[in-house]
């Protein structure tokens, strides 16, 4: 890295953001389409679900690989194809004549979300010094948080006024700005070493991610019949697979010895868990604000906002202290916030205001932003450099994966002990779920908060 791109690295980083923020925006700005997505197109439940499906299963499948792209042929390159792709595609959804082009659409523009998804950090990484990387993707966690919190009330307005297609075009004039800006300060990032990209390793990923996260996300639909059970058990094949063919490969798409580095390791389990934590509290919250506590679409929308608004505020702040402090104190802190929040959640009841569980989502974000910049600067500080990309894949994908699983275990304690609940009124027994539900996202946040031990890396790195 020369002393100009040092000089200019905080420059670097708003150009990464401007192209960053549109994936959170994107996705959370799709939820709230997709009621008049549907009447539009007289799709029922089941088929609109698969436009935000067919997204988070390539996003979740192709990460990987985009991880290894980027240390082949460049961060600047795959980032600013990502880009391109993510604009041209988002046109092309909004032009949508079908609802099944819309979602081959969105599957494809889930590709180019990938693609920036994995090479944000790791450009951060490359460009910050080590007194400094926490506070930059603590500022990458704020503009995620940012966009997280803007989809609902901008999708809202753009559906409103200019209909659903309007949620696509916005991304075109964003976008077009963000690659000229990124075309421009993006400096190149490739290894000097003549690397091969891993092609049977490659599709041995998408095919398993690609099946676990689908046998995942719909077995509650399908009440884990044998067919999903079966897509179960080959996502298992194929990833054991997957780890046989990267053993034996001698230009690995996923060196399987960066999970030696016990940061590494640690602060993926660790960020696995707590995604899956938050989307069990994100997925189910809104349930017991509509369904049990009576608020309107609109008011539990509003109250949901506390948790990114937290995260917003708090994930810079903690980024530039670990940088001065270390990482693996405030990340168990976090974790441990986090825990306890899961655990206040689940003592809500029919009668608790919006206030109450306003101020636990607060605490809950406060404990995510305490988290994510500090263990994400712990992962991508303990690799090589030749490694930022497929690192950055890595935690991509490790957050998706956990989104996924997550949402899937909220949903399955839901409606099992509902169910063990039929001696009680409706009501009672969808809470008396909710809270198991929510002791569950405690209990997976505590064994978050126990693998944070494991983060420790030297204050300084070369």
């Amino acid at each position: 890295m020369s002393d100009q791109q040092y000089a200019n690295r905080w420059r670097i980083l708003t150009a990464v953001l401007l192209g960053s923020i549109m994936g959170p925006i994107d996705a959370s700005v799709v939820y709230i389409a997709i009621p008049v997505i549907a009447r539009d197109f007289g799709a029922d439940p089941a088929t609109i679900g698969w436009v935000s499906m067919a997204y988070l299963l390539v996003l979740g499948s192709l990460i990987l690989a985009f991880g290894r792209m980027g240390d082949i042929f460049g961060f600047k390159r795959v980032f600013l194809a990502g880009l391109l792709t993510f604009v041209l595609t988002s046109a092309l959804c909004g032009l949508a004549p079908t609802l099944g082009t819309l979602i081959l659409l969105r599957a494809l523009q889930a590709g180019g979300a990938g693609m920036m998804m994995a090479m944000a950090p790791a450009i951060i990484t490359a460009v910050f010094p080590p007194q400094e990387r926490g506070r930059a993707l603590g500022m990458n966690g704020m503009v995620i948080a940012l966009g997280l919190a803007m989809g609902p009330s901008l999708g809202g307005l753009l559906v409103d006024t200019l209909g659903w297609r309007a949620i696509f075009f916005i991304n075109v004039p964003i976008g077009i700005a963000a690659y000229l800006w990124c075309r421009h300060l993006l400096p190149e990032f490739r290894s000097e070493k003549r690397q091969r990209f891993d092609w049977p390793g490659a599709v041995l990923a998408f095919c398993g991610l690609g099946a676990l996260l689908l046998s995942v996300s719909r077995g509650e639909a399908y009440n884990w019949s044998w067919p999903i059970l079966v897509l179960g058990l080959a996502a298992l094949s194929l990833l054991s697979w997957f780890v046989v063919v990267e053993k034996r490969s001698p230009e690995p798409m996923l060196d399987l010895k960066l999970f030696h580095i016990r940061a590494f390791a640690a602060g993926n389990l660790a960020a696995l868990l707590n995604f899956m934590t938050q989307y069990i509290i994100v997925f189910l919250t809104p349930f017991l604000l509509q369904q049990a506590m009576g608020l309107s679409a609109g008011r539990a929308g509003a109250t949901m906002t506390a948790f990114p608004l937290t995260v917003l505020v708090v994930a810079p702040l903690a980024g530039a202290l670990s940088d001065k402090i270390g990482q693996r104190g405030l990340a168990f802190t976090g974790s441990l916030i986090c825990t306890v929040a899961a655990l206040l959640l689940a003592g809500l009841g029919q009668h608790s205001g919006t206030g109450d569980v306003a101020w636990r989502l607060g605490l809950f974000g406060l404990g995510t932003g305490l988290f994510q910049s500090p263990n994400n600067s712990a992962v991508m500080g303990s690799v090589p450099r030749f490694r930022l990309g497929i690192a950055g894949g890595v935690l991509a994908a490790t957050r998706n994966v956990g989104m996924v699983l997550g949402i899937a275990l909220g949903g399955a304690i839901l409606t099992a002990r509902q169910a063990a609940y039929l001696h009680l009124e409706p009501i009672g027994a969808f809470l008396a779920a909710l809270r198991e539900a929510y002791l569950a996202a405690a209990l997976v946040s505590l064994v978050a908060t126990v693998a944070c031990l494991w983060t420790t890396l030297p204050r300084q790195e070369s």
